[in-house]
């Protein structure tokens, strides 16, 4: 048996891979993380399989129903919301099943910020504008940020910010990313994008804790931060310049015609 890790996407339930929903279908046991993954995603787990929502559960006890999986030489889809690899926990999961010796792989998912940036219709990386994208959190109740990763030394790059697992904490994201970014920054904050209830407030550093409290959003949104939100003026990519060359393309080169020859 196998326990997959499942990135489910960040909530529409036609944005998980093909291959992530063909394993929920044929796999006996599915766990998920109900308070962040639709339950129409985990609908299509076969007829009879155990499907368990995770959410009030605790790691012994996560583990336990994969171990009992393992027993039984049953498949477990273990379905996470987003990407797995991000701020998904699974790496304390595949430490206990690696001392287990119980096999697992991942599949990975649609992350909140590619989704938000699609909802928006927007690049988060625009010629000359910002050409980095920063995946980040701020301290609040969950474990310590490394030393060197504090939101101020990430806002020195000026880069494009996804701040996750901090609305409660706007306040501090503002006093520290004005010095770097300016008070008239754009700022975007995404509520459960592509969910039903979706919520997109266009604001800035200095006007985004307000919109936040008008809209009485406490939870379950990504703070984006950058120039690639507002309206700015950028040159085209080289990578469809006529001029510009590359591996798969000769830059100015067109075909020489070749002159019939003369007839006497």
């Amino acid at each position: 048996m196998t326990v997959y890790f499942i990135g489910a996407g960040p909530g529409a339930p036609d944005l998980i891979t093909v291959r992530g929903l063909r394993l929920i279908e044929r796999c006996p046991v599915c766990l998920y993380a109900g308070s962040l993954v639709p339950e129409e995603t985990v609908k299509a787990a076969p007829e009879g399989a155990l499907v368990m929502d995770t959410a009030p559960m605790h790691l012994d006890a996560i583990i336990a129903e994969m171990v009992a999986a393992h027993a039984r030489g049953e498949d477990v889809a273990r379905v996470h919301s987003g990407d797995p690899s991000i701020y998904g926990a699974t790496a304390e999961q595949m430490r206990r099943l690696d001392v287990l010796g119980i096999p697992y792989d991942v599949v990975p998912g649609v992350p909140a910020f590619a989704a938000t940036a699609a909802r928006l219709k927007t690049e988060l990386t625009l010629p000359e504008i910002a050409q980095t994208v920063i995946i980040t959190r701020t301290e609040m109740k969950a474990s310590s940020m490394p030393e060197f990763e504090t939101l101020e030394i990430l806002g020195k790059s000026r880069a494009t910010l996804a701040i996750h697992l901090s609305i409660r904490n706007l306040s501090h994201i503002r006093d520290t990313l004005t010095p770097y970014y300016g008070e008239d920054c754009p700022v975007i904050v995404a509520y459960r994008a592509t969910w039903p209830d979706e919520v997109f407030i266009r604001t800035t550093l200095a006007g985004m804790g307000e919109a936040v409290r008008k809209a009485k959003i406490t939870r379950t949104a990504l703070v984006m931060v950058g120039k690639v939100f507002g309206t700015v003026e950028f040159r085209d990519s080289d990578l469809y310049n006529a001029e510009f060359t590359h591996v798969l393309r000769n830059a100015g080169k067109k075909k020489k015609k070749t002159a019939a020859a003369p007839v006497d």
